[in-house]
């Protein structure tokens, strides 16, 4: 009895001996003759200080342990690139998400793509470093800050900029960290040792000598000009921080009288904002336009300014089939008008102050709020006659991204970025070839924006932010006296220098826009300007930049124009461009239609492996329809991988028999010697198992993402799981062959373990704990190596396989059809050429099992049987056919009755619609 409960009783070679009667989470129950035994369960190798929990301990695979491999991995610094080994490096910057965001779907998208990309390639043995890091996200966390500073009851005005900065600084130590925690839970290997914030003290001085380089060869100017401002938070604001949205409002028609002609001399203006008329300079019509021909050249009144006299111009570009065909010109409130009065020379009047409300020019309506003045003056305008209708109107509305509230375009002092020669080098670089854009179809969207690209307004008016390096000197003129320097000591120095010694400075109070920052992020998180640092040298220009699509001109552009300008090289070679998250049924996520799904519940629900399946299983560039329907599939793969390991390891010798497992380890796939030494099933995997690494790694290397996560769930799912593994109970449980059981054994762990390492960069939680359960590895999964490309397989062996699983599945579908007892064994005779049957039958076990046939009553034969005419005649594939005797599956007697029954049945039914069509009334 001490033998047969010894660990050496269940060697490799030994455990065929046994037929399982029970599969259970921890141990198998064999039988031996009439006694049964229950080993111990296995050792697992994989305990790691508590870390990971052994299939073979866990009925599925718990989420909570993928915090703790994630910690574990970080400790042990598998992040940081492995210099030692050499080579090309592969080196992703991370967009910084805002400090103060939480992890949304668009999140995880971009880290789950870069962390597939970074997985793969520290795997190929690549020194791989991903750049971690967060934005200050200016106008948003200046907003959050006061929100927050306001519900204790200070306000932004009551404090002095150092103080607010102050409490900007704490919040940000306090909540800042929430975004990199999320982004961590999704899996994320980045070096956090080289973690950044944009307001760094490096990145800030990379920034500040940005802005003094690009001023001293004149490419940044102050100047006033349109752009977009936001009333509330009192800042211009970028075009990628404007949303618009279609909202119901009003179109006012109004009377323009004629000045010098009759009552009946007017032109009516319709607008959705009146309250702009009082910024007026010029009335413009069509120039074919027949109905207003006679007024062109002649003044207009405009409404309630006390008889304030404008141009009638005429433009082509004016719509004539628009509203009344005839528009107010209004160069201080509206960009198309800003334009046409700087190409035509008119004067530019601004009516409102920058908190919204109406300045002087606005006569009796000055200090009035915009919306507010808006309905004042239509009162104004019934009363005097001059207001003809006001009808419902669909707006499309300007809305600030972070506060909610409507844009007004309005002209400011601002500071600008001259585009053009910069536009220049970025599209020269994509046209040679240094820069390539996936998708291919962005080229041109990116070509088109840099070809019409317009001045960068870079200047904010907030206090949280890299404040504007620009000096102006006290009573001097601050448009035409100012110092640009990198730091206060430098502008006094400067100042006095010029000015005397009593000459004193104060700074200009605006700061650069977040985008400014970020556009520098690729090579000043490296060290620039110090371009003698080690990071530099080593990891610049970076291999790749991964983000959405929709950030393409107003980010990517921009780091690609920046890249070369500093550092006469682009920033990156490769730009991958994914799409948007949408819901099941292809709709934006948002908050008002309630269809947002939670990254973070997503992950307690289904786990992150699942999570990130889902999310790379999209094509580039394109939009990604994402339902719990997907997730829930995702988690049931994760669950089968569990469990083919569970079954994997149950079946593998135990961790101290260490003569067993160099059996194991001896096999070498690799070689076409040893291939060819295996049975059918075996070769047939293998050589699948060494075509899909050849497929994944061209895919991986194409960065096909989805391409490589179809063809490992559907090897793993449809070849493996569901064929090999079944197969192998035959070689494990029934055969009386040692080396077959080993061989499987073998051909078992060689398969599963390229398995974890083609789907890691995709699920890394789950493949990394079922890489630690097997006995002695040598090294964790993240670092392990990738497979081996162009290794042997046998496309013959293939196709007699699929011969092989065509003849099983017609079995099954006949029994199916018959409904025979899942228990029940049939005989059957398989009919075939003399080499076909040579195969088949050498793996008649396999059959048998996977067909559920008996074993005994299973025949060979090159002709048909005597007994064809009372069987099922199946053919499974060109010269392979098989004989399913009816005996076996039903009582033939019964059968025939109920076939008799259907014939009448069927009999009876057709002479009614026979009927039918022969009657002359239908």
């Amino acid at each position: 009895m001490a033998l047969l409960t010894s660990p050496s009783f269940l060697s490799p070679c030994s455990i065929r001996r046994f037929r399982p009667l029970f599969l259970f989470p921890h141990r198998f129950i064999f039988r031996v003759s009439s006694l049964h035994l229950r080993p111990r369960p296995f050792s697992v190798s994989a305990s790691l200080n508590g870390v990971f929990i052994s299939p073979q301990e866990a009925k599925s695979f718990d989420f909570d342990m993928e915090e703790r491999i994630y910690s574990w991995w970080e400790s042990q610094g598998y992040f940081k690139p492995n210099l030692d080994r050499g080579g090309e490096s592969f080196v992703i910057p991370m967009p910084p998400p805002n400090v103060t965001g939480s992890l949304h779907m668009g999140h995880a998208m971009f880290v789950t793509l870069e962390d597939v990309m970074v997985r793969y390639h520290r795997m190929k043995g690549r020194p791989t470093l991903w750049i971690p890091g967060t934005d200050h996200a200016g106008i948003a966390t200046q907003l959050v800050v006061e929100k927050m500073l306001a519900s204790e009851g200070i306000k932004r005005a009551d404090l002095s900029r150092d103080e607010f900065v102050n409490h900007v600084w704490k919040w940000k130590e306090k909540y800042g960290g929430t975004i990199t925690n999320q982004i961590k839970r999704l899996g994320a290997s980045c070096d956090w040792t080289r973690e950044h914030f944009t307001l760094d003290e490096r990145l800030s001085r990379a920034v500040i000598e940005a802005f003094v380089r690009l001023h001293e060869k004149g490419l940044i100017y102050q100047g006033s000009y349109m752009v977009n401002w936001s009333p509330n938070l009192q800042t211009a604001v970028s075009d990628l921080e404007v949303e618009y949205s279609e909202e119901p409002g009003y179109l006012y028609h109004i009377k323009y009288r004629v000045a010098g002609g009759s009552r009946d001399d007017y032109l009516t203006i319709a607008t959705t904002r009146p309250e702009t008329l009082f910024g007026d300079t010029a009335i413009a019509v069509n120039p074919e336009d027949e109905r207003y021909a006679k007024y062109i050249g002649c003044q207009a009144i405009v409404p309630m300014t006390c008889g304030r006299h404008v141009p009638i111009i005429a433009d082509k570009l004016v719509d004539r089939e628009f509203g009344t065909g005839v528009l107010k010109i209004s160069p201080g409130h509206d960009h198309n008008d800003y334009l046409l009065a700087r190409k035509i020379g008119l004067p530019i009047l601004n009516v409102m102050n920058k908190d919204g409300t109406l300045n002087e020019v606005a006569g009796l309506y000055s200090g009035l709020d915009r919306f507010e003045a808006r309905e004042k003056l239509w009162e104004d305008l019934t009363e005097s006659g001059l207001a003809l209708k006001k009808e419902p109107h669909t707006l499309r509305v300007p809305r600030s991204q972070r506060g909610g509230e409507i844009i007004e375009p309005l002209v400011s002092k601002q500071w600008f970025v001259t585009m053009e020669p910069l536009a220049e080098k970025a599209l020269h670089a994509v046209e040679t070839g240094d820069l390539t854009i996936m998708p291919d179809r962005f080229q041109k969207i990116y070509n088109h924006w840099l070809s019409n690209i317009k001045d960068w307004c870079i200047s904010r008016q907030l206090w949280w932010g890299h404040r504007i390096p620009v000096w102006y000197i006290v009573g001097k003129d601050s448009e035409e006296e100012y110092i640009v320097a990198r730091n206060t000591e430098e502008a006094l120095d400067i100042a006095q220098k010029k000015y005397g010694k009593d000459a004193e400075i104060y700074q200009d109070p605006d700061v650069l826009d977040t985008w400014f920052s970020s556009a520098l992020w690729p090579f000043s998180t490296l060290g620039w300007p110090d371009v003698s640092d080690e990071d530099f040298k080593r990891f610049y220009p970076t291999t790749m930049l991964e983000t959405g699509h929709d950030i393409l001109f107003f980010w990517v552009a921009r780091m690609v124009m920046m890249g070369i300008e500093f550092t006469g090289n682009v920033p990156f070679r490769y730009v991958y461009l994914h799409g948007l998250i949408r819901d099941s049924q292809g709709r934006k996520m948002s908050k008002t239609l309630g269809n947002v799904i939670d990254p973070v519940d997503t992950i307690k629900e289904f786990g992150t492996d699942a999570l990130r399946f889902a999310l790379a299983l999209g094509t580039a560039g394109q939009d990604l329809n994402l339902s719990t329907e997907r997730l829930s599939a995702n988690k049931a793969f994760t669950n089968k991988l569990w469990n083919a390991g569970k079954f994997i390891l149950q079946n593998l010798p135990n961790e101290s028999d260490l003569i067993a497992w160099k059996t194991v380890r001896a096999y070498e796939f690799d070689k076409e010697e040893s291939l060819l030494k295996l049975r059918l099933p075996e070769n047939w995997v293998v050589s699948k198992l060494h075509m899909l690494i050849d497929t994944v790694t061209s895919s991986y290397d194409k960065f096909y993402f989805g391409d490589v996560a179809r063809e490992a769930y559907d090897f793993f799912w449809g070849d493996f799981a569901d064929w090999y593994i079944e197969a192998s109970k035959a070689r494990l449980y029934q055969s009386v062959d040692n080396s077959l059981s080993c061989a499987a054994q073998a051909v078992l762990l060689y398969v599963f373990e390229n398995i974890l390492k083609i789907l890691h960069p995709f699920m890394p939680f789950v493949t990394e704990a079922l890489w630690q359960a097997i006995p002695n590895q040598k090294e964790p999964l993240i670092i392990s190596s990738w497979p081996s490309t162009s290794l042997p397989s046998h496309s013959n062996m293939i196709k007699r396989f699929e011969n092989f699983q065509a003849l099983t599945r017609a079995i099954r579908n006949v029994r199916a059809e018959y409904s025979v007892e899942p228990v029940k064994r049939i005989s059957a005779t398989i009919v075939a050429n003399l080499d076909v049957i040579e195969y088949i039958s050498e793996e008649k076990e396999v059959l048998a099992l996977l067909s559920k046939l008996d074993l005994q009553a299973l025949n060979f034969a090159e002709s048909v049987p005597e007994d064809a005419n009372q069987s099922v005649h199946l053919v499974a594939s060109e010269g392979l056919e098989a004989y399913l005797p009816l005996a076996d599956m039903v009582d033939v007697s019964a059968e025939m009755q109920r076939l008799e029954k259907r014939l009448v049945k069927m009999e009876g039914e057709y002479k009614g619609i026979r009927a039918r069509l022969d009657s002359p009334k239908v």
